[in-house]
């Protein structure tokens, strides 16, 4: 669908309310009627835009993902060698978790479990994530930068970590995020037997 400039503004507003109020309610404990009177918009604008509270959602998980992949991609394309592009494509990810803490808080917490439709969007983004992860592994063993293994499974695995790194860095509401960057680097570099 065209979008005139106009609308844009009033599109942005309710996707920013939406991620405040998702963010402080919870999925269960938000309505339209919370999101519009955050955004000072109508339902009639709302509903222009988002046939349903689970679409705005569906959308903030879409968005955040997307971020997260332009930055890798931005990140590793300066970058020289396989291993100094999973590095940043590390870091990235790390950034971006601290900066959009609401938005990952979302999709990492409260989309656990909210019905098929939810989690399927939930999984394929973590799909598409390892799948980026694995083409990257895979540039590394054909470098030589790391030994032949099975890249599909390493992804997965580094998915699962900075899946519950982030996870209990949310749940615990204290400390840098980036503080454990080089640690993870180091265990992550470690799983796939890395220089």
């Amino acid at each position: 669908m065209n979008r005139s400039t106009a609308d844009t503004p009033t599109r942005e507003r309710i996707l920013n309310a939406a991620t405040e109020v998702f963010a402080a309610r919870g999925y269960h404990g938000t309505v339209v009627d919370n999101i519009v009177a955050a955004s000072g918009t109508s339902k009639g604008a709302f509903y222009h835009y988002f046939p349903s509270k689970q679409a705005i959602f569906l959308k903030l998980m879409d968005e955040l993902a997307f971020a997260v992949e332009q930055g890798v991609e931005v990140a590793i394309a300066s970058e020289e060698g396989a291993l100094s592009k999973v590095e940043a494509a590390l870091r990235v990810v790390l950034e971006t978790a601290a900066a959009r803490r609401d938005l990952v808080r979302i999709l990492l917490i409260e989309a656990v479990g909210l019905g098929p439709t939810l989690e399927g969007t939930r999984l394929e983004i973590h799909r598409r994530f390892a799948g980026l992860i694995q083409h990257h592994l895979d540039r590394a063993a054909a470098d030589g930068d790391i030994p032949p293994q099975d890249t599909a499974l390493a992804a997965q695995a580094w998915i699962g970590a900075l899946n519950e790194v982030i996870t209990q860095w949310l749940l615990s509401n204290t400390g840098d995020l980036m503080s454990s960057l080089p640690a993870l680097r180091t265990l992550l570099l470690r799983s796939i037997r890395a220089e």
